[in-house]
């Protein structure tokens, strides 16, 4: 079963060790353009600085001493200073924002190929909804972590002291009085900061309940509807929202607290130095040029001291959401390639069983010591009771999911020492219930395979009894489908499964139950498809009914996850008191009118 622990690199909840792991995928291939953004916050840095160093040469030449020869080179100076510090503002947003576009396209594409990567058995065990939420939420924590980090590291670091270089080289018994309320003030968001990261991985989680059960809810709005469900949900729902609302309001109160934190500090430090201030101009007759760089200096300062003060608490928030993308990307598959899988080659295509033993992930045993044998080129039924383990063995066959025990063999090579890629190259699959993507009806009928022509795909369909359909749809085979072939009946969705199971060209066809869900009419036409299908293929097919196998070569009749008989349908129905007999009994009245209606065609 997929790992679903965290890697030794994120199991520490400090920032700094996803920092790392962030850095080391992300740095190399960004280097020069964090190099220029970090330029151009150096450059943000050092004309703030300047504007502030230069309010004393402002205040006491120009007012003070009323030197107007160098108002002019003041002046001038300061509206070069905020120019350059406007470019390069510009520039370090846009390429920032630039890399962290970067960042997040390729994490998805990490995220997508990886979850391909990952087995059936992961998805039966999670909501697709609740993880489609999760994802589309913590991949941008990722681009987050890089940012604040270079933002508030060449930014507002670099700013906030060269600011206090300008408050030191002004008055250094000022920036003295400034530095003796800080500590406490850092102790305080340190506190904020921990009890935030808690937080925010419960809303991360409560987000996507609530995105997940919305999903949910919309994919199945019309059984919703058709059982009046509709306040039994909203409750459920709702109960949700209250839960993350509550979550969200916590977390915002922990992220505002640094609010009324900072601002004190700040009023203590501004009032602080304006009483000290002033007592030296009215008593020791002080030029104010000093003084107003520093108060300069000091209110300029105030906004990089905020930003870095708030800094640990978004970074808490921001590493939350990109441990979660890293669990999901460390996890590792239970299937994974084995050193020696080689190249599936087909010669008969003959399926061998033998001795199989199967569990799902909740312990209990689906197939028991299952034995047999699927000749090649030909077409062998699986019957029998529901959970006899038919839809299993079916998914046995593509590797889906791995036996405990036994072997599956085709053409004498044991599946599990080939690569899966060549092994799913050659098997075509028709589940009960059709899955159609969105696009046209072309493209559907094309991811069969991905080289196939038009006129392969129009003869496809027309052995699938689509073409007809098809070509009476609004654009032809260039019609959307719409979500999940929704503007297309159950009927016409099955044939263009059929359709792009045929223009695969595999030797090996598996249906599973492809007709029970249908209507006597959109049977009888997705029957003959199956009957074209079929044709010179090793199938193995499950039977809902009875009716569409009586022509099977073989006919394996299961129950409880064991073979208890075999053979064709002449040979099973005569023996009485055999389980298929008795299956067959139930249905002799449809089974044998449908047979005889088919063999009177024919």
């Amino acid at each position: 079963m997929e790992d679903k622990t965290r890697p030794q690199a994120i199991d520490s909840d400090t920032v700094t060790s996803v920092l790392k792991r962030i850095i080391a995928e992300n740095g190399r291939d960004h280097l020069w353009g964090y190099a220029f953004a970090v330029a151009c916050l150096m450059t943000v840095a050092a004309t703030t600085a300047f504007t502030a160093w230069i309010m004393e040469s402002v205040v006491n030449e120009a007012f003070a001493n009323r030197r107007a020869d160098l108002v002019v080179m003041i002046c001038v100076s300061i509206f070069f200073a905020f120019l350059l510090r406007g470019f390069a503002t510009y520039g370090e947003a846009v390429t920032l924002s630039k890399i962290g576009n970067n960042i997040v396209a390729r994490y998805q594409s990490r995220l997508y190929e990886h979850l391909m990567k990952l087995s059936v058995g992961f998805y039966a065990e999670s909501r697709s909804a609740h993880l489609a939420a999760q994802i589309s939420q913590n991949v941008n924590g990722i681009r987050d972590v890089l940012n604040l980090t270079v933002t508030s590291t060449a930014r507002d670091l670099l700013t906030l002291v060269a600011l206090i270089g300008v408050m030191i080289s002004k008055d250094a018994i000022l920036t003295l009085i400034v530095f003796v309320i800080a500590p406490p003030l850092l102790y305080a968001l340190r506190y904020v900061s921990r009890r935030l990261r808690t937080a925010t991985k419960e809303a991360v989680e409560l987000n996507s309940h609530v995105q997940g059960a919305m999903q949910e809810t919309l994919q199945g709005i019309t059984i919703v509807k058709a059982f009046t469900m509709e306040r039994q949900l909203a409750g459920k729902v709702n109960g949700i929202i209250d839960a993350a609302e509550n979550r969200a309001n916590r977390i915002a109160r922990l992220t505002e607290r640094t609010a009324p934190l900072t601002e004190t500090f700040a009023g203590l430090a501004i009032s602080s130095v304006l009483a000290y201030a002033a007592f030296r101009s009215i008593y020791g007759n002080v030029l104010p040029g000093a003084f107003f760089a520093f108060v300069a200096a000091l209110l300029m300062a105030y906004d990089p001291a905020r930003r870095l003060a708030r800094l640990q608490v978004q970074l808490e928030r921001a590493v939350v959401n990109a441990r979660m993308i890293y669990a999901l990307l460390d996890m590792q598959t239970r299937q994974a390639e084995r050193a020696d899988a080689k190249e599936l080659v087909i010669t008969d295509a003959k399926l061998e069983f033998r001795n199989l033993d199967f569990c799902y992930s909740n312990g209990e045993p689906v197939l028991r010591d299952l034995s047999f044998t699927a000749e090649g080129g030909e077409t062998t039924a699986l019957v029998g009771p529901s959970g006899a383990g038919k839809s299993t063995v079916i998914a046995l066959i593509p590797r889906f999911y791995d036996p405990q025990a036994g072997q599956i063999f085709i053409d004498g090579q044991d599946i599990a020492h080939v690569t899966k890629a060549s092994l799913r190259k050659h098997i075509a699959y028709v589940s009960q219930q059709p899955y159609l993507f969105e696009g046209t009806i072309r493209d559907n009928i094309r991811y069969g395979r991905p080289e196939a022509t038009d006129v392969e795909i129009e003869e496809a369909a027309r052995l699938a009894y689509a073409h007809d359909f098809i070509l009476a749809q609004p654009q032809g085979y260039d019609t959307p489908v719409g979500e999940n072939g929704v503007t297309l009946s159950g009927g016409q969705r099955q044939r263009l499964s059929i359709a792009r199971a045929l223009v695969r060209h595999a030797p090996i066809l598996l249906l599973d139950e492809a007709t029970s869900a249908l209507d006597n009419e959109s049977e009888a036409a997705v029957q003959r498809a199956l009957d074209e299908a079929m044709g010179g293929r090793t199938v193995v097919v499950i039977a809902h009914r009875l009716s569409t196998v009586v022509k099977a070569d073989k006919i394996i009749v299961m129950q409880d996850g064991r073979v208890a008989e075999e053979g064709t349908h002449e040979s099973l129905a005569k023996r009485g008191g055999g389980l298929y007999a008795r299956l067959n009994n139930l249905q002799a009245p449809p089974a044998d009118a449908d047979f005889e209606e088919q063999r009177q065609v024919e």
